[in-house]
């Protein structure tokens, strides 16, 4: 049996202090049942082939009882859940929107991928973060036709690319979409087939200029693609930012000797969901001479706060919140 596990600030304060809070936050531990697919598995629909799996997260509600309000699921990225992605929930409540932390982890046994991307594929996460979308639209405090989704990095695929018509045909749930995606160093170096063909809700992308974790050359041929098609996307790209540019607990530039990037691999979807190295021609796998390790993970605080400003303007007008 599915267990909600509930939390009211609210019942913390006086009744006279609660009126002039000016922020309430109910907290509820989720959990959520979902499938773990390979990249393959998932780009040919063979979801019954997956492995089940229970996941959990963690929804922060801000405003009064008994009010609907918006709401964004956060994916993290490779490293899992950090510091960085509770301050994000923190400003989204801020500005009365509601944050569920997605744990795509924890359920699965894994602390981290930075060192071992196979443990997980990105597009996996995709699958978690349409059962969260599914978990919203039915709760009685969130309204379901304002619901996004931001994802950082790894988790930026699920983010991104859920934008794409065909992913959401084979995985949304019935009746429930995504009102806006967001994308924070987004890896797009993978070409999927009709991947630009989008629901035509809106997509913004926020990329460092200086990362060599996620280029971001592949964001900006893949918003161009988009755009020709129709897209209402967005790059914003920021000087000297490297990789998790938001994340003030790395400050400085720091080169991680461990951590595997494909930032210069070109890849392509195949046949049979298979992926292809397009220099090469030869099916990819994380052997590929093309992955390399040791890139860059460091804070800069332009950018994190020119992302904050942006994201939140972003939400205010697609949400119509008031200024």
């Amino acid at each position: 049996m599915r267990r909600t596990i509930a939390f009211a600030l609210a019942a913390l304060l006086p009744f006279a202090a609660l009126a002039q809070a000016p922020l309430v936050v109910r907290l509820e531990m989720r959990a959520l049942d979902s499938v773990t697919l390979s990249g393959g598995q998932f780009l040919t629909g063979e979801e019954k082939g997956g492995e089940k799996v229970t996941l959990g997260g963690e929804l922060r509600i801000p405003g009064p009882p008994g009010t609907k309000v918006p709401a964004v699921i956060l994916v993290h990225g490779s490293g899992g859940i950090s510091g960085a992605t509770d301050a994000w929930a923190r400003e989204l409540n801020a500005i009365g929107v509601a944050a569920f932390i997605l744990d795509t982890f924890s359920g699965r046994g894994i602390v981290s991928t930075v060192a071992d991307q196979s443990q997980l594929n990105s597009l996996a996460m995709m699958v978690d973060s349409y059962r969260a979308l599914a978990l919203l639209a039915e709760h009685p405090r969130i309204d379901p036709k304002r619901i996004a989704i931001m994802g950082f990095s790894k988790g930026a695929v699920a983010s991104v690319y859920s934008a794409n018509e065909r992913f959401r045909k084979m995985y949304a749930p019935q009746g429930a979409d995504f009102a806006a995606h967001i994308g924070l160093y987004t890896p797009c170096n993978v070409e999927y087939r009709d991947d630009e063909k989008t629901t035509r809700k809106p997509i913004r992308l926020f990329h460092g200029i200086a990362d060599d974790y996620v280029a971001i050359g592949p964001c900006r041929t893949y918003v161009q693609r988009l755009k020709k098609a129709g897209a209402d996307v967005q790059l914003t790209e920021l000087a000297d930012a490297h990789h998790a540019y938001d994340n003030p607990a790395i400050p400085v530039p720091t080169a991680f000797p461990a951590n595997q990037t494909t930032r210069n691999c070109t890849l392509k979807e195949g046949e049979n969901g298979g992926i292809l190295n397009v220099k090469t021609g030869k099916p990819y796998d994380l052997s590929d001479p093309c992955v390399e390790k040791g890139p860059h993970v460091g804070y800069n605080a332009a950018a994190h706060q020119a992302t904050l400003a942006g994201v939140r303007e972003f939400l205010k007008t697609v949400f119509k919140l008031s200024r």
